[in-house]
């Protein structure tokens, strides 16, 4: 069963558009390396929401880098953006992924919180926060 979690403080003011809820599902994350080779990676995530994950990597990716992630269990794949590559531990990084478009189904969680639904006032705020951001500039 998922363990719902209170969503740590986003990073330089920004508001989260969807709940993070700390969730291990098996994933293969594909790609580019570095080098220009492909690679395939099975790993798990740590914390998921509708619009990306955390996850762990042992290949090293940069911020913006494109991959493909695929739920082990259901086979359903997703492009998604690396957003941010946080600390090393034991030879493995925390991967911040982002999906293009929110994808509440892709993690398969029976209750998930009402700030998934892009209908909801939250989710709502929080997209049109950074817009009225952009608009004043």
């Amino acid at each position: 069963m998922a363990k719902m979690s209170a969503p740590p403080s986003p990073k330089h003011g920004q508001q989260r558009r969807s709940q993070r809820i700390m969730l291990s599902v098996g994933i293969v994350v594909g790609g580019k390396s570095l080098d220009g080779k492909n690679f395939a990676e099975k790993t798990s995530t740590v914390v998921v929401n509708a619009h990306g994950a955390l996850i762990l990597l042992k290949e090293h990716v940069t911020s913006g880098q494109e991959l493909l992630i695929r739920n082990a269990k259901t086979g359903e794949e997703l492009p998604c953006t690396v957003v941010d590559v946080g600390k090393e531990q034991e030879g493995l990084s925390e991967v911040g992924i982002a999906f293009a478009e929110p994808a509440v189904l892709f993690w398969h969680v029976a209750f998930p919180p009402e700030d998934w639904s892009p209908r909801s006032e939250e989710a709502k705020r929080a997209e049109r926060q950074p817009q009225a951001e952009a608009n004043s500039k």
